[in-house]
């Protein structure tokens, strides 16, 4: 019999109705003559609402406190799932994330999957019922509970895959799969069919709001294949898997922007060893995540050194370079908010050229100026005004011919 795990997101879970579906689709898919492992968000909201409930009682409520408010959320929403599906007629049991086996590290909010143990998940499903998990959370050694990040149930649904040698995972969401651009943004953007694991990583990590990275990056490492798709009806949706040799048929598979983005620049600082290390492991202590980094050439015996993070820590990150600006005697330390990161995405670009020439050719006629360049073998990166990000993104797409009417480019 086929283990199948579903999981499904805030919105899919929203309200009464809506989980009323969802219980129904997992009854399908058991009367289909699958085992189901369901892993459920919260409610659409409830996590937002919580976190202002916990900044109205305390400005800076403890890691610890907030993961186990948070972890309430999706928690409630698995219960009510489980009772919709007993409601119907069917057999199905809830299991919070330490319940399930899901042990993790130490860090509140953003805590590591470190093993999973799945016996009490086995043993249900041998008992013929619906085993429906609460995303997003985990346990530590010493049993308190943990989340593993914003878009958690993502990886507590391929993570328990994995874990049980899963016949396939479905991630089901309130979009038909994962497109060529956001679908508000460009209206006539294409639906992927299949996706590497390489692509889809890039675009999560240049703002594709469809899944975490960090989940795509554990499907990747255990090669957990795994499907986009909505829960809206049942149109196949997006499958990622490891690279096939059709995949670089595709020179660009599509355009991510990452809004809510700031720059630093460390100005006229020594170009000597351990200057950068000194820079960023001052960062790295307070947990502010470092996405770009661009160096200039070296002049004169300094260069200028920038970086981007989320707009969120420009703060605290002026306030902790500031000093280690004096210390090493940089001319000045230079921040930014209200730039965004604008990325096209393709394994490819790794066999065809062109591609940069193209896409700043593109910008350029738009009058749209790039601040900063980042290049990997399946992406190119740049910074540029937030307020232009949505002009650039429309430039690119057409560029590359992306657009569901539109030709596929497939030499440049």
């Amino acid at each position: 019999m086929r283990l199948i795990v579903q999981k499904y997101g805030g919105t899919s879970v929203g309200d009464a109705a809506k989980i009323c579906n969802v219980a129904r689709r997992l009854l399908e898919t058991q009367r289909d003559g699958c085992r189901v492992v369901a892993v459920i968000s919260a409610m659409a909201g409830v996590t937002d609402n919580l976190i202002k409930l916990a900044r109205e009682v305390s400005p800076q409520p403890t890691p610890r406190e907030l993961d186990l408010l948070l972890a309430t959320g999706e928690s409630a929403a698995s219960a009510l799932i489980a009772m919709a599906v007993n409601a119907l007629g069917g057999r199905a049991v809830s299991l919070t994330g330490a319940e399930a086996g899901i042990l993790t590290d130490r860090v509140h909010s953003k805590a590591k999957i470190a093993n999973i143990s799945p016996r009490q998940i086995h043993y249900l499903l041998n008992e013929d019922y619906i085993v429906v998990v609460a995303g997003f959370q985990g346990q530590t050694n010493e049993g308190e509970t943990t989340t593993l990040g914003r878009g958690g149930s993502d990886l507590t649904a391929i993570a328990l895959a994995g874990a049980l040698n899963a016949d396939a995972c479905q991630i089901f969401t309130d979009v038909d799969g994962v497109f060529t651009c956001d679908p508000r943004l460009i209206g006539d953007a294409k639906k992927i069919d299949e996706i590497s694991y390489d692509e889809l990583l890039e675009m999560a990590g240049a703002g594709s709001k469809v899944m975490q990275s960090r989940a795509v990056e554990f499907a990747k490492k255990f090669s957990v294949p795994f499907e986009v798709r909505s829960s809206l009806h049942d149109a196949a949706g997006t499958l990622a898997k490891e690279e096939t040799a059709n995949m670089e048929d595709v020179v660009v598979r599509g355009v991510s922007i990452d809004r809510k983005q700031a720059k630093l620049t460390v100005d006229d600082v020594c170009d000597e060893p351990g200057i950068a290390a000194r820079i960023f492991s001052t960062i790295s202590e307070a947990n502010i995540v470092v996405d770009m980094i661009v160096q200039s050439v070296s002049e004169y015996g300094t260069t200028d050194l920038s970086f981007t993070i989320h707009e969120n820590d420009l703060d605290l990150a002026k306030k902790l370079l500031t000093p280690i600006v004096a210390e090493l005697r940089a001319a000045q330390l230079i921040a930014k908010s209200g730039v965004a990161k604008l990325s096209v995405v393709g394994i490819g670009m790794r066999s065809h050229s062109g591609v940069a020439a193209k896409f700043f050719d593109c910008l350029g006629r738009g009058g749209i100026n790039i601040q900063l360049i980042s290049t990997s073998e399946i992406k190119i990166a740049v910074v540029i005004n937030e307020a232009e990000a949505d002009q650039a993104a429309r430039l690119a797409h057409e560029a590359f011919g992306l657009a569901r009417l539109g030709p596929v480019v497939t030499a440049i």
